[in-house]
């Protein structure tokens, strides 16, 4: 398969993916999830991501939706989702638009220590604020676009030795093993 028909591939998938707060939407999208990873085993894949977006007419920025989620598969072929956006379950069952997006973070145990890579687009490096309690790290932006997320990291890390980039929106951080 050529980049051009992958690219067109990708974007159908993107394209058909909706929003169904219902009963129906909760069989449909375990049926989509199945299918997907289905798919990734037969093309030999480890990953797959899905993002959409909507917008409610009158509420500006506030009523602009992002959500998305990130599956990675293990030697073993079980599936880990990790899910992205400011869409919530609300309590009645509906759908909340958070003012804070969940950004996606990926971890990576590596043999001197722990990666974690955080997608945060527009927001500046002085306005992530980042805290390690043991084996949790916590992500915060403050600003305009808000992020906040806290990740279970593969073991104790402490912020002393941290190594810390952040290019394009894109955070890498680096504990060594304790």
């Amino acid at each position: 398969m050529t980049e051009e028909e992958k690219g067109k591939e990708k974007s159908e998938r993107k394209a058909q993916i909706h929003l169904d707060l219902g009963l129906g939407g909760i069989f449909k999208g375990l049926g989509d999830f199945l299918d997907l990873v289905s798919d990734m085993a037969e093309r030999g894949e480890s990953e797959a991501t899905r993002t959409g977006e909507f917008k409610v007419k009158g509420l500006g920025e506030k009523g602009r939706g992002v959500y998305g989620f990130s599956v990675r598969t293990d030697i073993g072929g079980i599936p880990h989702v990790e899910r992205f956006g400011n869409i919530r379950a609300g309590k009645e069952g509906g759908a909340v638009v958070a003012e804070v997006r969940e950004p996606l973070v990926d971890v990576f145990e590596e043999e001197e220590g722990v990666v974690v890579v955080a997608e945060l687009p527009g927001v500046s490096e002085e306005e992530i604020e980042i805290e390690v309690k043991e084996d949790v790290l916590s992500l915060k932006t403050t600003g305009d676009r808000k992020y906040e997320k806290e990740t279970l990291l593969p073991a104790a890390a402490a912020i002393d030795g941290m190594q810390k980039t952040f290019k394009n929106g894109i955070l890498e951080l680096r504990f060594k093993r304790s």
